[in-house]
């Protein structure tokens, strides 16, 4: 009896005829998790890109920095570049998927850059602007720098998993393609929570915390977790590997999200000088 590792090896390599829907499924399922990441990122990053765009033209904000645009080509192309090659893995033409694979790969590192230099970049922002308004206005905007504290979190915490995540899931492209696909997806939910807490029709515990963020990711990647769970009656090791490595982040997001101490660390940081945090906040009117 061949084990899971061998069939899904078979079925990675085209060798393996989805002559039932269950393995039909164990093709297909990685085009709908693809489309699926692709339409959380246009759904949340549409519309509010849109409103930032108009805030814009009618003076009420900056224009975005050159940096974002950057990271937002980078991001889109990846996710296009996820999805061609799932469609490409559930053919079997492995071949033109694994070349594809290479432009995702270079696509990675300058994803993980720009998106670290967008943390202070964005942060800067909001700063700038709260440090400009009129006093009367000082105690809003501070409340809306101190959300942006709170997501650095969620920045910090992205900016350390997908990396990992990536380097594990493309190590194992050669030696175990079933660890390598699950990886990958698995990666890349985990910077999803950008998109997901732009869907505000949803139901959310943001920004008071990140609990119903950390919950939609779960939601977003459980079709696959189940179907796998279902499909071949145990937990794969990616799924393991990816609980064992975010939990204790997630840990230290909820711990330290909302709390005085962050909102005295976060700004410096990102470069902002402890003087100037005391003076922001001093001058706040009581």
């Amino acid at each position: 009896m061949e084990s899971i590792a061998q069939t899904d090896f078979r079925a990675e390599a085209g060798r393996l005829p989805a002559t039932s829907l269950a393995e039909r499924i164990d093709r297909w399922i990685f085009v709908c998790m693809a489309t699926s990441f692709l339409l959380i990122a246009l759904l949340g990053f549409i519309p509010d890109s849109l409103a930032k765009i108009s805030a814009v033209r009618a003076g009420e904000r900056p224009a975005f920095p050159p940096i974002l645009h950057l990271h937002a080509v980078l991001m889109g192309s990846f996710l296009l570049v996820l999805l061609a090659q799932a469609v490409l893995g559930a053919r079997g033409d492995l071949r033109h998927h694994r070349r594809l694979g290479m432009l995702g790969a270079w696509l990675v590192p300058p994803i993980i850059v720009t998106g670290v230099v967008l943390v202070p970049t964005m942060f800067g922002e909001a700063w700038q602007a709260a440090q400009a308004a009129p006093i009367q206005s000082r105690r809003l905007l501070q409340g809306l720098v101190q959300v942006r504290e709170d997501i650095i979190l969620l920045q910090l915490r992205a900016a350390v998993l997908f990396p990992v995540f990536m380097v594990l899931a493309l190590r194992a492209r050669a030696t175990d393609p079933g660890f390598h696909k699950r990886m990958m997806f698995l990666a890349v939910a985990t910077i999803l929570p950008a998109a997901i807490d732009r869907l505000t029709w949803l139901p959310s515990t943001f920004p008071a915390s990140a609990a119903a963020t950390d919950l939609y990711t779960l939601l977003v990647v459980s079709p696959m977790f189940l179907w796998d769970r279902f499909r071949h009656r145990t937990i794969w090791k990616p799924y393991v590997v990816w609980a064992a490595v975010n939990a204790p982040l997630a840990v230290a997001v909820h711990a330290l999200w909302g709390t005085p101490w962050w909102y005295s660390i976060a700004p410096r940081l990102v470069g902002i000088p402890i003087e100037s945090v005391m003076q922001m906040r001093d001058m706040i009117p009581t």
